[in-house]
């Protein structure tokens, strides 16, 4: 079973015009999402796992196959920054 991604605790969350900037409290950092990161960040809700977030931004974007990798990698990115958990189903 594929785990579930969800947003880490203790974000503060602020948009902006080109995306979102995020303050993590518990690792004071702060890390700028780009509009496609932030529709990603927007996903991920605890609800759904990561093939179906990959799935909804490629339709939302009309994007190729061969971007879906660039989708994966981008919340690889922030389950290794800390802003996205991944919880078992």
């Amino acid at each position: 079973m594929a785990d579930l991604i969800d947003r880490a605790e203790g974000l503060e969350v602020h948009e902006v015009p080109d995306g979102y900037i995020v303050y993590q409290t518990a690792r004071d950092k702060v890390h700028y999402l780009n509009k496609t990161a932030a529709v990603i960040f927007e996903f991920c809700d605890g609800r759904r796992d990561k093939s179906d977030i990959v799935s909804r931004v490629a339709t939302a974007f009309e994007l190729a196959p061969r971007m879906h990798d660039d989708v994966s990698n981008c919340l690889d990115s922030l389950i290794r920054e800390g802003v996205l958990l991944c919880t078992p189903k």
